[in-house]
């Protein structure tokens, strides 16, 4: 995947054109609000403290689930022409974000040595009956895989277009086939896509208890169709623990 590499590795910002319009004592006014939040934030000690786990998730990630994400993006990368994910909000949103940042503009058209990974789509985060029809059009004779993302697995956007897709699978591979291409990113112990994913045998990866999904894109919910693309999540997990 062609990164920008500079770009990737330091992001930072710029707030002096606003200046103009925000006086010094403006700021000085708030700072002790901004103080009082940061230490309620970093103390795990403010409403939502339950869901404040990505604070400290670069430092304490599980390595060995992220040896698998990285296996199993090798494995996507190798046989797969088209990877799905299948998701909605934070469920999707880190990982096609992260891929816009880091990636050509025009990813899926790129020849697959150029790109370095499978054409990815996005499915699940609308109720538009036309873009399904047009994304099954576009992939349907591809060799796919499907990554759906979900703490549930009954959220209605994601769960339609998981049925689709897996019905797509099984009526091609057959059931045990199918199931060799679906990877459930979802709760580690309980919920619909979780017990559907002990019956089947999808290979499956955890949504943190702790990490909301607005923040999950270091998680497996983002770091796998990153990975998949051929970007180096090490590097990424690196330059976030700094």
């Amino acid at each position: 995947m062609i990164i920008e590499r500079k770009l990737a590795r330091q992001i930072s910002f710029d707030y002096s054109g606003a200046m103009d319009f925000v006086a010094a004592w403006e700021l000085d006014n708030l700072q002790p609000l901004v103080s009082q939040a940061h230490s309620l934030l970093h103390g795990q000690a403010g409403p939502g403290k339950e869901y404040t786990g990505w604070l400290d998730w670069p430092i304490s990630y599980n390595r060995e689930e992220l040896k698998r994400v990285k296996d199993l993006a090798a494995k996507i990368r190798e046989r797969a022409e088209v990877l799905v994910v299948i998701g909605i909000g934070g469920s999707y949103i880190g990982a096609r974000s992260a891929l816009e940042l880091l990636g050509h503009s025009f990813y899926n058209q790129l020849p697959k040595e150029k790109r370095g990974g499978p054409e990815i789509y996005f499915a699940g985060h609308n109720m538009s009956s036309s873009y399904l029809v047009h994304l099954l059009e576009l992939v349907k004779d591809k060799e796919i895989v499907v990554n759906v993302v979900s703490k549930s697995g009954t959220t209605l956007e994601p769960a339609i277009a998981f049925r689709i897709f897996r019905q797509l699978l099984e009526e091609r591979y057959g059931k045990e086939g199918a199931a060799k291409r679906i990877v459930a990113t979802t709760d580690k112990d309980k919920g619909a896509l979780k017990k559907l994913a002990g019956e089947e045998g999808y290979e499956t990866f955890i949504v943190p208890d702790d990490v909301g999904g607005r923040y999950s894109v270091l998680t497996p919910v983002g770091l796998l169709p990153i990975a998949a693309s051929g970007v180096d999540v090490d590097e990424i997990m690196a330059g976030a623990m700094k």
